[in-house]
């Protein structure tokens, strides 16, 4: 299953289950992927975050059952997943710009957020550095922290795990006991196909196999595998997330290659990140269709 169709899947399926408790391990399920790596696609992909989506559409059709039917706005409320009118009143109101009780009262314009249908469309003259790679299985010493995609929680946490690196030592161990300083990896263990909401991310370099782990931090072996290795040049976080999206809505979608969904590994090479001649790389392991 490519990309987009999986991705498509999984909002058919949320649109089904619109006025139900989601469970994100199972809409992931539609999309033949873990929950992080959904939330990821889906985010490159459609422009916004999962949560943000299912929010607006049920605004959206709270908005419309309110003007259109004699519903209560306490019964849609709670039809629509709010815990209480008060809560519904105040996501109303910054969606539609009226209280739910001046949208039944008065009727008037309200803000519409259609039904997504994913769509690749290849526009053709771009190019993207990229090389197919059959790398042996490799030793890294990284310092490992569990996140969560619960809440989408993990775009701020992870960030912040960064700036610690920076700052309590963590990138001063890791580089006095690399075999090669070429880079440093965002290592990202994204769990494959399983359901799990949480997974491990590490700061990492290359070492020695036979290198004794400091305190706080693990030596882990990542096995030979098939990888799309891409690179992007110009500033952090702009040029990667632009390559994420290339790499996400361009490229999978029309290669003869597919994700594993079991890691990926963005690399980081010493120098100004600011930079716009900054290179930096996304590794993907694959398997060809």
């Amino acid at each position: 299953m490519n990309l987009a169709t999986g991705i498509q899947k999984a909002i058919d399926y949320i649109e089904a289950h619109i006025t139900d408790e989601l469970d994100m391990a199972e809409v992931a399920r539609q999309a033949a992927c873990s929950p992080y790596y959904f939330q990821k696609i889906f985010g490159i992909l459609c422009g916004i975050t999962v949560g943000e989506y299912i929010r607006n559409r049920r605004l959206t059709l709270a908005g419309s059952e309110l003007m259109k039917t004699d519903a209560k706005v306490i019964d849609t409320a709670l039809k629509y997943g709010y815990e209480s009118p008060e809560s519904f009143t105040r996501a109303f109101t910054r969606f539609h710009g009226v209280t739910p009780t001046e949208a039944k009262r008065e009727g008037g314009r309200l803000r519409s957020f259609s039904r997504f249908k994913v769509q690749i469309i290849l526009k053709g003259g771009n190019s993207m550095n990229y090389n197919i790679v059959k790398k042996e299985a490799f030793t890294v010493l990284e310092k490992v922290e569990q996140h969560t995609v619960v809440g989408e929680q993990n775009k701020n946490t992870i960030p912040e795990f960064w700036g610690r690196a920076h700052s309590d030592g963590t990138i001063t161990t890791l580089l006095e006991h690399a075999s090669d300083s070429t880079f440093i990896y965002g290592t990202c263990y994204g769990n494959g196909l399983t359901d799990a909401e949480t997974f491990d991310y590490g700061i990492a370099v290359e070492c020695a196999p036979d290198t004794v782990a400091p305190e706080g931090f693990r030596v882990n072996t990542i096995p030979a595998r098939t990888w799309v290795v891409a690179e992007c040049t110009g500033p952090m976080p702009e040029a990667i997330q632009q390559l994420w999206h290339e790499l996400c809505a361009e490229f999978f979608p029309t290669s003869d290659y597919t994700p594993t969904y079991e890691m990926d590994i963005e690399a980081y090479p010493d120098g100004d990140m600011l930079s716009p001649d900054y290179k930096s790389q996304i590794w993907i392991p694959v398997v060809s269709e």
